[in-house]
């Protein structure tokens, strides 16, 4: 029996926003807290870029 393939998704329920962290952190099978968190610092670190990867993922992921 194969397992199929992980697919990245956006995950809607447990989203604050648009659900990225939280379809990352279960794509990669950890809290969403943590992506959360990560996402603040480099954004806050990285001047404000992964402020336009988040909306970029938000609006061209598939939804859950």
């Amino acid at each position: 029996m194969t397992v199929p393939p992980k697919r990245f998704h956006l995950d809607k329920p447990p989203a604050k926003l648009m659900g990225v962290c939280a379809g990352i952190a279960n794509y990669a099978g950890i809290d969403a807290t943590i992506v959360r968190i990560g996402f603040v610092i480099g954004t806050i670190f990285g001047f404000g870029s992964l402020l336009l990867i988040y909306l970029l993922i938000g609006f061209l992921a598939p939804k859950a």
